[in-house]
């Protein structure tokens, strides 16, 4: 047993934040998962916010200690572990760093309430601060790769969990929010193929955050249906085919929905259907 132990949740960005440092130090660890949606008591005996990440951290002469909240968990590994460290000597490079994470937990917001809006006034308008947000990290962004230059920092740590959400989604998602902005693209590029930021989930967070999505409703996933059950259409269309049964349930794969009995169908109103909203298409 580590004399670390980080309890999280498989899609939880904060307890990336942490997962990341550990790794950045080469700190051996054990990890906890737990469901928000069921806490276990002991998780709320020891988090008195009832939040992850927590930190286990055993002591062999007093009881274990744990800490809670994820910048608080990074400061102590960076004060406590070796490794390259994580913000600059200077004092002055230093604070400015913490004012740009505390930058990325407000755009983390944005984007999570972007990913999850259920309607589309709050769908835009959290696109459109998240845009903004990428744009004051644009102006602020030098040589890169990383966000002070060639040295892999806190500030990196933090914004890594934010930039995984678009990797792992359809790019007609990101391309609105990330277009024109070459710098801001590259360091997301540097990020998703750091080690330690690709080990800071498991294998199958991908699935899971689009299954959130899927489960949500939320308008970005809707958007990524739309648009794909379109490019499907359009593409049988040319081609002048027929709509059989079984190609509709490709079409519209992603809400899972089955069709049985149909005859075949012409396309052309399939694509009518489409072309106004699919949601007419599900219930026809």
């Amino acid at each position: 047993m580590n004399a670390l132990t980080l309890i999280s949740h498989p899609l939880c960005p904060f307890a990336q934040r942490a997962a990341i440092v550990l790794l950045e130090k080469a700190v051996q660890f054990d990890r906890i998962n737990i469901d928000l949606a069921a806490k276990p008591s002991w998780f709320l005996a020891v988090s008195p916010t009832g939040k992850v990440p927590v930190l286990m951290v055993r002591r062999d002469d007093a009881e274990d200690a744990m800490l809670f909240e994820s910048m608080v968990i990074c400061e102590y590994l960076e004060e406590t572990q070796g490794g390259a460290p994580m913000y600059p000597v200077d004092a002055l490079s230093r604070a400015r760093q913490r004012g740009w994470i505390e930058f990325a937990t407000s755009a983390l917001a944005d984007a999570w309430q972007f990913l999850n809006a259920t309607d589309r006034s709050t769908a835009d308008a959290k696109q459109a601060a998240l845009r903004g947000a990428l744009e004051r990290l644009e102006a602020e962004l030098e040589s890169g790769p990383y966000f002070a230059g060639t040295a892999f920092t806190m500030v990196d740590a933090v914004f890594a969990p934010l930039f995984r959400y678009f990797d792992v989604l359809d790019p007609m998602v990101s391309q609105a929010i990330f277009e024109n902005l070459p710098r801001v693209s590259a360091w997301r590029s540097a990020l998703a193929a750091r080690q330690s930021v690709i080990a800071a989930v498991g294998e199958d967070y991908a699935e899971r955050f689009r299954q959130h999505l899927r489960l949500h409703q939320s308008i970005p996933r809707g958007l990524i249906d739309r648009r794909r059950a379109d490019r499907r259409c359009a593409a049988m269309s040319a081609s002048g085919g027929k709509l059989t049964a079984d190609s509709l349930a490709v079409v519209v794969q992603d809400r899972t929905l089955m069709f049985t009995g149909l005859q075949t169908l012409s396309f052309h109103a399939v694509a009518v259907c489409t072309a106004h909203s699919l949601s007419a298409c599900w219930r026809w």
